[in-house]
C-alpha cells in the first residue's frame, strides 16, 4: 500500500466501490453498448481515474461494497444499478439476482432489499398501477 492511499478519502473508495458494483451488474450478462455508454459516463460522475478504471473493468470483485452513509445515497447507488440493468431493456435471473445482493450489500434488511428490488423492477418495466402512475405523475407538484 502506497503512502498516498493511506489518505485516500472515503468518498474516493465508495466511488470506486459503487463504480466496481455497476461493472459488475452489467458484466454479468455480457457487456453490452448501451451498457458500457452509461459505464463511460459513471466514470466522469463518480471520478474515476483512468488506472482504476482498467483494473475495475478487469476485475470489479477485486472492490468489495462500501455503503453509503445516508438512505438517501443507499436509494441513489440502487437507481444507479438498475439504470445499468435496464439500459439494454432486458434483465436476466443472473442480473435479479445481484441486484437483491447489491441491496442487501447497501444495507438494507432482506426484506427491505426484497420489496425495493421487486418495486423497482415494477418501475423499470412500466408494470405500475394507475394510481402508482397517478402518484408519480403528481409527486413534484
Amino acid at each position: 500500500m502506497s503512502f498516498s492511499s493511506l489518505f485516500e478519502s472515503g468518498e474516493s473508495a465508495r466511488n470506486r466501490s459503487h463504480f466496481a458494483s455497476l461493472v459488475s451488474i452489467a458484466q454479468s450478462s455480457g457487456l453490452k453498448d448501451e451498457e458500457s455508454t452509461l459505464l463511460s459516463r459513471y466514470k466522469s460522475v463518480l471520478d474515476i481515474n483512468d488506472s482504476d478504471y482498467e483494473e475495475i473493468m478487469k476485475d470489479p470483485s477485486k472492490f468489495p461494497v462500501f455503503p453509503p452513509n445516508t438512505s438517501e445515497e443507499r436509494i441513489q447507488w440502487l437507481h444507479d444499478l438498475f439504470k445499468i440493468v435496464f439500459a439494454d431493456h432486458e434483465m436476466d435471473e443472473t442480473e435479479h439476482k445481484l441486484l437483491k445482493k447489491y441491496a442487501v450489500a447497501l444495507g438494507f434488511n432482506d426484506e427491505d432489499a426484497t420489496y425495493l428490488t421487486e418495486r423497482s423492477i415494477e418501475i423499470f418495466t412500466g408494470h405500475l398501477s394507475l394510481e402508482d402512475y397517478r402518484y408519480l405523475l403528481n409527486k413534484n407538484r
